[in-house]
């Protein structure tokens, strides 16, 4: 009896094509079953038409001489030349009116970057809200 032990050796592979059979099964499975499924549909909820039109901004303009122009975009783009104490006045009192109001800025493209920032803390400094940059698409 110890002979047939004797001839025995151990077996150090392991079978992989039961693994391998089953995972095809299942990838069939799969792609049998995964075009039957219907995908969950979301519905949104709706509203209404909002009721105001989107206010036209106000456009200040720094021009490469660093003068500065106010243009009311509601108003048919009528331009006002100001400086940098008479522009906060002037945007308060638009925004007296429409609160909502936006401020964009426009520097001529020769125009250091220091006086567009000027131009923005001096608006922040006296709490105007929503003030962004205009800028030309390419």
């Amino acid at each position: 009896m110890t002979e047939r032990r004797a001839k025995r050796r151990l077996m150090n592979e392991i079978n992989v094509v039961p693994y391998i059979d089953v995972m095809l099964v299942l990838l069939i499975i799969f792609m049998i079953t995964a075009p039957l499924i219907n995908p969950g549909q979301v519905e949104l909820p709706q509203i209404g038409k909002s009721l105001a039109p989107p206010v036209a901004p106000l456009e200040v303009i720094i021009k490469a001489d660093s003068s500065l122009t106010l243009r009311d975009r509601g108003q048919a783009g009528i331009e006002q030349k100001i400086n940098r104490s008479q522009l906060v006045e002037a945007i308060k009192r638009k925004q007296i009116q429409n609160n909502e109001q936006p401020v964009v800025i426009a520097a001529d493209k020769s125009v250091r970057y220091e006086e567009v920032m000027n131009v923005m803390d001096i608006l922040q400094q006296h709490q105007v809200k929503k003030v962004g940059l205009l800028a030309a698409p390419k």
